[in-house]
């Protein structure tokens, strides 16, 4: 079962306040201003498709991969709902982002929403990096963000409540951090509650989710041994410069 079994069917409510639609478009400005006409998409840990779909409605082939079975079962019901000619752009498939091997090459390889930051190790940071560089096309870019080490350390993570609801359910997560300094890892721990609005009904699950946060000089480093080279980075969606209060940065290395 992976960390994500538990709720992956509450997913899409818990981010439906998620800037898909502009993150989208902040992938498709990256892509058009560092591989133009690359249009053959890999994008390794694509939960439930959400941003497949809307790059594939932009003109992209994406394939998506996770290693969530329940994330997969999402993606595929969401694509089995479009006209054929937009679900012939899309593919998913069962796999891990360190091992998976699809024996294709594409021309942009995506990991979002944090997907590198969930490598806790060196060698799965390695391993992922290897999994990019062997699926990219001579000249091809890969776009991944992460959790920065920088602005974690300063402004540290604290305690969270989300609270959402539908038609059906109500639901109340808790995010409780705990951060291990030598180690740059921060341990998530979730508390969610799923109230059913008509039996009154509450589900309890618990989750910890690890995440790594890095630094430039270690991503330079790591990513030189599998022959990646980074060409730019900046904060999420804006691309200015990363500092002390920037959480989250997008790193753009060419293969």
């Amino acid at each position: 079962m992976t960390i994500f079994a538990n709720y992956a069917h509450y997913y899409d409510l818990l981010y439906q306040d998620k800037d898909y639609i502009g993150e989208a478009k902040f992938i498709h400005q990256l892509i058009q201003a560092n591989a133009p006409d690359h249009n053959r998409i890999l994008e390794l840990g694509c939960g439930t498709g959400s941003h497949a779909l809307l790059l594939a409605q932009a003109g992209y082939h994406i394939h998506g991969v996770d290693l969530s079975p329940e994330m997969l079962q999402n993606a595929q019901s969401r694509c089995s709902q479009l006209s054929s000619e937009l679900a012939a752009r899309l593919q998913f498939t069962s796999g891990d982002i360190r091992t998976v091997r699809l024996n294709q090459k594409f021309d942009v390889v995506l990991s979002l929403f944090h997907v590198i930051s969930y490598q806790t190790t060196n060698e799965d940071l390695l391993a992922a990096f290897e999994t990019a560089k062997i699926h990219l096309n001579p000249g091809g870019i890969f776009i991944f963000d992460i959790w920065y080490g920088p602005a974690v350390l300063s402004n540290p993570p604290t305690v969270r409540v989300k609270r959402l609801e539908d038609e059906l359910i109500q639901v109340t997560r808790i995010a409780e951090p705990t951060i291990h300094p030598n180690e740059n890892c921060v341990d998530v721990n979730y508390h969610v509650f799923i109230k059913d609005k008509i039996t009154g009904d509450v589900e309890e699950l618990t989750e910890t989710h690890t995440m790594r946060y890095l630094f430039k000089p270690e991503l330079m480093l790591l990513m030189a041994q599998s022959n990646l080279n980074i060409i730019d980075c900046g904060e999420w969606m804006t691309m200015a410069a990363s500092g002390l209060n920037t959480w989250g940065v997008v790193y753009i290395s060419q293969s």
